[in-house]
């Protein structure tokens, strides 16, 4: 059976940033300091009032296209990883292929938070192996600004918008998927909660909103950020395991952009050195499903990582989900 490689990369982060000091200015309990020790931030993306996440998918998607060396009509299947789509009902993929003009292709879209490009990853790879299908356009893609609350210091500062995309294939040549792995856990999913928009709360109403339901909750952010880093290590190993390798055999790590400090809990945990772990998190805050896919493609492209290189994207985000993918250069 032939390998699922990877044909191109591609991402797009909006041109207006949110630095730290925009937040101070808004009136937030908070300063710049505060929020680079606790995260690691410093800035982040913000798209347009008239920006939708499908158009910031289209500009990824691009890329991913041209670096592969194909148009919109060879796709048949497209993925798209996200919390914010367009509107509720069509999926936000369906959006994409109009605009990319790819009549052709199956789409739909993956609601797994800040897994949904690994967990993309992983349903393009049954489609490919099945042969169903023979190319497929993955991509993670939010804008995560609209659904905060900016009086909450705990939240606001964390998250950005932007997308990052991937093509796929079943081939002989090419980047190498080795594997992805997938896991959840509904039972917590209330950890990290968007509640608004569901069947829970339809329809919307004045009380609603000023409860609080449409904006992004944290709760008990501690043990959230201990519970991620156990799942990011375990991911880790698990890719590690299947694979036949040791952690030290692995070039990079890119792990979805979530906080710096996990990085280096990680970083002790797996006893690797920081400067395996490419992070874009300082520049473009958590764009949740999207991070760890445009940290890829920004890896790539500025020349990080060189042919043969292993490189591990370890993910977790509500619901909960976490997950792996494994990739040979």
């Amino acid at each position: 059976m032939k390998s699922i490689r990877i044909l191109g990369t591609g991402s797009y982060v909006p041109p207006k940033r949110l630095t730290n000091v925009d937040l101070e200015k808004m009136g937030l309990d908070t300063t710049d300091e505060w929020i680079v020790q606790r995260t690691g931030v410093k800035e982040r993306r913000m798209a347009d009032p008239d920006v939708t996440t499908s158009d910031l998918a289209l500009e990824a998607s691009l890329k991913a296209l041209e670096m592969a060396g194909l148009t919109a009509r060879d796709l048949d299947l497209i993925i798209l990883g996200t919390i914010t789509p367009d509107t509720c009902c069509p999926a936000g993929a369906n959006w994409l292929q109009a605009k990319l003009d790819a009549p052709q292709a199956i789409t739909f879209d993956i609601a797994a938070a800040c897994s949904g490009f690994v967990f993309g990853l992983n349903v393009a790879t049954q489609y490919l192996k099945t042969g169903y299908c023979r190319r497929v356009l993955v991509v993670g893609a939010e804008i995560m600004t609209r659904t905060l609350n900016y009086k909450d210091r705990n939240t606001c500062i964390l998250w950005g918008d932007g997308a990052g995309a991937a093509i796929l294939t079943s081939a002989d040549e090419g980047h190498e998927l080795l594997s992805t792995h997938i896991h959840t856990d509904g039972e917590n999913g209330q950890d990290l909660l968007l509640p608004g928009g569901g069947s829970r709360t339809t329809p919307i109403s004045h009380e609603s909103v000023d409860r609080g339901l449409h904006t992004l909750n944290m709760i008990e952010a501690n043990a959230s950020f201990r519970v991620a880093v156990r799942h990011f290590v375990d991911c880790i190993k698990e890719a590690a395991a299947f694979n036949g390798i040791d952690v030290e055999d692995i070039n990079w790590f890119i792990p979805h952009q979530a906080n710096l400090r996990m990085f280096q809990s990680m970083a002790k945990t797996l006893k690797v050195p920081m400067e395996q772990f490419y992070v874009t998190l300082d520049r473009y805050g958590n764009i949740s499903s999207a991070s760890c896919a445009i940290a890829l493609d920004e890896a790539v492209r500025d020349g990080s990582i060189k042919p043969e290189d292993i490189i591990c994207m370890p993910v977790f985000g509500g619901g909960l989900t976490w997950g792996s993918a494994l990739i040979r250069w």
